[in-house]
């Protein structure tokens, strides 16, 4: 299977504080990989440098490469538009825009220049069949979308990002605010879109990890300890650290 994602001895710095120290990391095409670690390990700076979020920070600098398809995102060239449509991102909270469902969806695309009815309409709902979500809300495409359930609401954004026909989905933390059957519904959503797509996830959640990734990268104070193919490291960590974390004597 063929590296869609390799990153190579990656420094990320806030001001003088040093957040991710000399990471690297291959993340294969149509896999998931988990990111795992106790809070403020560094894995959601991590995830979030792989669609350039730090950009819109002031004082983050960034030393190493990350290349995607073989093409450095932090290139001086970069078209940022282009790489966030290519790498979206599902964040912790569902955040759909205050409009219609049927709005949501329409959103990104009208951006990038789709403006016929009946394209935007195919549009709509093949992301939203692809989020399993439509026969959930095809009789109220023009309702609110802030009438949905929070498990609804974040499937809808992940619709939001299939609608511009990403390559990457970053998710950090995608299930965090939700309910048990909402996650699973949201667990069993990322296991059919790897099919298509390079998902990269951020949890808390060690039985979630287990689940769904092909392979778990564990952090630990802005380093990587170990990453492995996930049946591996939750069995056969090879570092103590790592054993320490997934059974839980911290974190």
């Amino acid at each position: 299977m063929r590296d869609k994602i390799v990153v190579e001895n990656l420094d990320l710095f806030y001001g003088d504080h040093k957040a991710l120290n000399n990471i690297s990391l291959k993340m294969a095409e149509k896999s998931v990989t988990a990111l795992i670690g106790p809070s403020g390990c560094g894995k959601s700076t991590f995830i979030r440098s792989l669609n350039r979020m730090h950009d819109l920070l002031p004082d983050v600098k960034i030393l190493g490469k990350i290349k995607i398809d073989d093409e450095d995102i932090y290139a001086s060239d970069t078209d940022i538009a282009l790489l966030r449509k290519r790498v979206g991102m599902v964040f912790q909270r569902p955040n759909p825009f205050p409009k219609s469902v049927y709005e949501n969806i329409a959103y990104g695309p009208r951006i990038h220049g789709e403006n016929s009815k009946a394209r935007l309409d195919e549009i709509v709902e093949s992301s939203l069949r692809g989020a399993v979500l439509w026969d959930e809300v095809k009789d109220r495409l023009h309702k609110s979308a802030l009438g949905l359930s929070g498990g609804q609401q974040q499937r809808l954004c992940i619709a939001r990002l299939l609608a511009v026909e990403p390559e990457v989905l970053l998710m950090d933390e995608p299930t965090s605010a939700l309910d048990p059957i909402s996650t699973m519904k949201i667990e069993e959503l990322i296991s059919q879109l790897k099919a298509k797509y390079t998902i990269v996830i951020v949890t808390h959640n060690m039985h979630q990890a287990s689940r769904i990734s092909d392979q778990t990268a564990f952090f630990l104070n802005g380093v990587l300890v170990e990453a492995d193919e996930t049946g591996v490291l939750f069995t056969r960590p090879a570092d103590q650290r790592t054993e320490d974390y997934i059974s839980g004597r911290f974190g």
